[in-house]
């Protein structure tokens, strides 16, 4: 299963309460107040993992707690300290802090300002800070009042409801309609193995592949499920797939140049420019550039002709994902095009 959006609901741990005590030794018999204070509550912490991929482990555990304080004792011991609960989630998991259970997520990315965004390896942040121990009544003494029974409560622990929300961490996302060839592409290039099928639709999250260049130098490519129009509305779960190439440097569009469905390939262009500009406008600003896929089919060289006429200052590179005729210079061209992103 894969989950790139989770709402969750977070506690951290209380502060346990202070003691109240006093000191009976044989020969002490007015020893005076010693309890101890309660221990501090257990914090919630969210740590960025390369080796985690999705929030697939909070989809189980939507409820997160960390544990309480232990309660002051006599003799001025100090309760224990609540466990942290450590939370591993996948690198560019954004933070939101929602007002309620029942809160609105669907246009969430325009409304809130997310609290983080893990990027790192080993980042961590804390979603919910456990609460102070109360005192015992050890600190209530004074000349006046030498056998105080008074202690307070510890603190509770933060609590709220929180919307962690996935995208992609690549160099290069590959965009288009369904069955342009995406997929097959990623698997020739990298190491990827994203699954394959004559049907749309057949990649259903995200997937990321390894590109290897020269010089021992590699770029990260995701491999983005099929976008339809009407996607910057959400059609087509439009809204979770746009969503994973916010981060990336360059957009390469994967078109079939041969129209093998009936379609045309200068209009799949123009339509999923347009929706993604419709979905974020500075998404559309980004470096992008042209991959006429299925160059092995008919009609594919004319069609080829129509879209350098058509975007002649955009760089088009032919290739043919299943026979690999073109490959080489993609990935050339590609190493190019990333460090001109820089």
């Amino acid at each position: 299963m894969f989950v790139d959006q989770i709402r969750i609901f977070a506690q951290a741990g209380s502060g346990g309460r202070g003691c109240v005590s006093f000191r009976r030794e044989k020969f002490v018999p007015k020893g005076g107040p010693d309890g101890g204070d309660g221990g501090r509550g257990g914090d919630v912490i969210l740590q960025a993992d390369r080796h985690v991929d999705n929030l697939s482990s909070l989809f189980y555990e939507p409820i997160i707690k960390a544990q309480n304080g232990g309660h002051g004792m006599g003799k001025k011991m100090a309760g224990r300290s609540g466990a942290s609960k450590v939370v591993n989630v996948p690198l560019g998991t954004l933070v939101h802090r929602l007002a309620s259970e029942k809160s609105e997520i669907r246009n969430l990315k325009f409304d809130i300002q997310p609290l983080v965004d893990l990027t790192r390896d080993g980042e961590k942040f804390v979603l919910c800070r456990g609460g102070v121990g109360g005192k015992g009544n050890v600190h209530f003494k004074s000349s006046r009042n030498r056998a105080p029974r008074e202690y307070t409560d510890g603190e509770e622990g933060e609590r709220g409801y929180f919307l962690l929300e996935l995208r992609t961490i690549a160099d290069a996302a590959l965009v288009g309609y369904p069955n342009a060839g995406k997929s097959t592409l990623l698997r020739k290039i990298s190491a990827a193995r994203p699954k394959v099928a004559a049907y749309p639709f057949t990649t259903l999250h995200p997937i990321i592949g390894v590109v290897e260049f020269q010089g021992y130098r590699r770029a990260t490519i995701a491999d983005i499920p099929g976008l339809i129009e009407g996607a910057h509305r959400g059609l087509g779960l439009g809204h979770e797939f746009l969503r994973h190439i916010m981060r990336c440097r360059v957009l390469l569009f994967v078109v079939d140049v041969a129209g093998s469905e009936g379609r045309n390939p200068g209009e799949d262009l123009r339509n999923i420019r347009r929706e993604i500009a419709l979905y974020d406008p500075q998404l559309s600003q980004r470096a992008w550039h042209i991959i006429a896929n299925k160059m092995d089919l008919p009609a594919a060289r004319e069609n080829l002709k129509r879209l350098h006429d058509r975007f002649s200052n955009i760089d088009i590179v032919p290739v043919s994902a299943q026979t690999g005729d073109g490959l080489e210079t993609l990935t050339v061209q590609l190493q190019g095009w990333l460090g001109d992103a820089h």
